[in-house]
């Protein structure tokens, strides 16, 4: 049923920009603070309050349109889009339809069939609506204002996806670009960049596309993934059995796996859209946009090419480091003040990843010096220390950020190479290994580990390996 079908996907993104103040006034953009602290007449619609633009909203909308390879709109204008919902405290939000800030751009994926321009219709700004809290126990809602009037940019795709693992990708590649701008962290799970995916069916080979479908509340990847390959289904059965698909707003419930009608879906025209008269237009000159792309940053596509040949670290090692912004910082200090390239990289993507993923932390959240990084690795190399022993003080400097030298000193954690303690160890572990010394010497060489690791867990794992296979094969 499947094969019959092609399916056309469009996106638009919403990012919280990173900005200290709201679009409108000065008031704080803090996440998590509690419940309309941070608000003032103009963020709350008060009759006779005046909105004044924040200049670096502006910027990060330009940084994003022309990392994004759009034409940047050179006389732009607000625009009052009117609606009534309890969380709109004005009943209008303002926002870009006429004139937005950016068009006419894309962003390249990498797909199974090679690589895939994803167009950007247009990139506008917008002020955020507050948020509604739902008191399940009471039956009663709240509405919270410190999110109304945080600046937001809106991201229109062109409908050139066609499955969820291309929207997922596009999506990655989206968030790296306004992460490594420092535009916004993108967090989908705090909804610092919230994503509607319009979605329509068609059979092959026809050329008019489908009646789309809207869809909200998707907080994560994964919900994306379920959601696209849920609604397609959902179309296809209903085409199948010779009815139509309704113009619609869905939301999607990732718990239930399925999504439900909310209403019917808007057009410009259901909002009412006039010129915003509160702000004036916006101009910009060549000598400003010159500015916004001398100051962008080194994006992830030509960092990764870099520490490739830089570096000369495997491809694959700088995909998995280059993928999170974080973690290219702390790869960076540690090469400058030292560190081996590929003996960090070890570190990253192997105890750092692991000990992130134990603990479910973010990336973002590690805060280890990577000065305690490139100790260890020296107490390694000069042989203070062993492999075992470094993934213990490397834990510690992980959680607590110890200084490594103080913390392998005052623990007595020195790699022991004396030959004549060693040697009293290697002849108790051969005396109590008899089946396994006997396996050894009948030619099977896993023997050998066996007993080394039975030597390094009598030492507590501060022999020195290579004298301890030296001296182990010495007393076989």
């Amino acid at each position: 049923m499947l094969s019959k079908y092609d399916v056309t996907i469009g996106l638009e993104v919403h990012v919280e920009l990173a900005t200290k103040s709201k679009i409108f006034c000065g008031c704080s953009t803090a996440f998590g603070a509690k419940p309309n602290t941070h608000t003032c007449p103009v963020c709350i619609g008060m009759p006779g309050s005046l909105p004044v633009l924040n200049k670096k909203v502006l910027e990060y909308a330009m940084a994003v349109g022309l990392a994004t390879n759009c034409d940047i709109t050179r006389f732009s204008k607000f625009d009052r889009k009117n609606y009534f919902y309890p969380d709109n405290p004005q009943n209008y939000q303002i926002s870009q339809l006429y004139m937005p800030i950016c068009r006419n751009g894309f962003v390249e994926i990498n797909t199974c069939a090679g690589n895939k321009k994803i167009g950007i219709h247009e990139i506008h700004m917008e002020e955020d609506a507050g948020k509604l809290i739902h008191d399940e126990i009471t039956g009663n809602s709240y509405v919270d204002y410190n999110r109304s009037g945080v600046p937001l940019i809106e991201i229109v795709t062109e409908p050139d996806m066609s499955s969820e693992v291309e929207v997922v990708t596009f999506l990655e590649k989206l968030r790296l670009i306004i992460q490594y701008l420092e535009a916004s962290d993108c967090k989908l799970n705090e909804g610092s960049m919230r994503v509607d995916v319009n979605l329509s069916v068609k059979k092959r080979g026809e050329t008019e596309l489908g009646t789309r479908t809207e869809m909200k509340n998707l907080n994560s990847f994964k919900a994306i993934t379920r959601a696209i390959e849920n609604e397609a289904l959902r179309q296809i059965k209903l085409l199948e059995k010779g009815e139509k698909i309704q113009l619609e707003t869905r939301r999607w419930d990732d718990v239930k796996g399925e999504s439900y009608s909310m209403r019917s879906k808007e057009d410009a025209r259901d909002y009412r859209y006039f010129p915003e008269p509160d702000i004036m237009p916006i101009v910009i000159s060549n000598e400003w946009i010159n500015d916004i792309k001398y100051k962008q940053p080194e994006l992830r596509d030509e960092k990764m090419q870099r520490y490739i040949r830089e570096y000369s670290i495997p491809k694959y090692d700088a995909d998995i480091i280059t993928s999170i912004k974080h973690m290219t910082v702390i790869f960076e200090k540690a090469v400058e003040l030292g560190g081996n390239p590929k003996k960090v990289s070890n570190y990253l993507m192997g105890e750092t990843m692991r000990l992130l993923k134990e603990r479910n932390m973010e990336a973002e959240d590690i805060s280890f010096s990577p000065v305690n990084l490139v100790k260890l690795i020296k107490l390694v190399d000069e042989g203070v220390i062993n492999g075992t022993t470094a993934k213990e003080v490397f834990e510690k400097i992980f959680n607590e950020d110890i200084e490594p030298i103080e913390y392998v000193e005052k623990n007595n954690l020195k790699m022991q190479s004396d030959e004549s303690w060693l040697q009293t160890v290697i002849e108790q572990v051969i005396a109590a290994n008899n089946q396994s010394v006997c396996d050894y010497k009948n030619g099977k060489e896993r023997a050998l580990g066996f007993l080394i690791g039975q030597i390094m867990k009598e030492t507590k794992g501060k022999a020195n390996p290579a004298v301890v296979k030296k001296l182990l094969l010495e007393n076989l």
